[in-house]
C-alpha cells in the first residue's frame, strides 16, 4: 500500500463522512435537493476512497461504477459482495445530481420541488450504506498494512 494512496483515501472518507452530516442536516431542515446533492458526494468520495486505496487512479467525473466493476477483482471477498450495489448507488445518484442541483428541465420543476422526503431518505441512507462499507474496507486494508509491517521488524 502506498502512503501517499493511503493518506487521500482517508482524507477522501473524512470528506465523505462531512457530506453525509450536511446531508442529515439537510434532510432534517427538509431541503431534499440538497440532501441528495451531498449525499451524491459522500458517495463519489467513498468509492474513490475505495479506489485510491488499492491504487487504482480513477478519472475526474462523478460515477465511478464502472471502474469498481471492472476492478473488482482487485478487491478483498467481502467487499467485493457489495459492489454490485454500490454501482449501482453511484450510477442512480449520478443521475439525480444534475436536477437535484438545477431542478428537472422537461418539468419545468425547480430542485426544491423536484424531490420529496422518500427521496430524500433514500439517498442518505444509501450514501451511509457507501460510507460504512468502504470504512470497513479502509480498516481491513489498514490493519492488514500494520500488521505486515510490524512483521518485517
Amino acid at each position: 500500500m502506498n502512503l501517499n494512496n493511503r493518506d487521500l483515501a482517508i482524507d477522501y472518507l473524512n470528506e465523505s463522512k462531512l457530506r453525509l452530516e450536511t446531508a442529515q442536516f439537510a434532510l432534517n431542515k427538509k431541503a431534499y435537493a440538497y440532501c441528495i446533492r451531498q449525499s451524491q458526494e459522500a458517495v463519489e468520495l467513498s468509492l474513490k476512497a475505495a479506489l485510491r486505496i488499492i491504487g487504482i487512479d480513477f478519472p475526474k467525473w462523478h460515477d465511478v461504477s464502472e471502474i469498481l466493476l471492472k476492478e473488482q477483482e482487485k478487491f478483498p471477498d467481502t467487499f467485493q459482495k457489495q459492489i454490485s450495489q454500490l454501482a449501482k448507488i453511484s450510477s442512480y445518484l449520478t443521475k439525480m445530481r444534475e436536477p437535484a442541483m438545477y431542478g428537472d428541465h422537461i418539468t419545468s420543476l425547480p430542485p426544491s420541488k423536484a424531490f420529496n422526503e422518500d427521496d430524500a431518505e433514500k439517498a442518505l441512507k444509501d450514501a451511509l450504506f457507501s460510507f460504512e462499507h468502504v470504512g470497513k474496507l479502509l480498516q481491513t486494508l489498514l490493519d492488514n498494512f500494520n500488521g505486515n509491517k510490524a512483521k518485517e521488524r
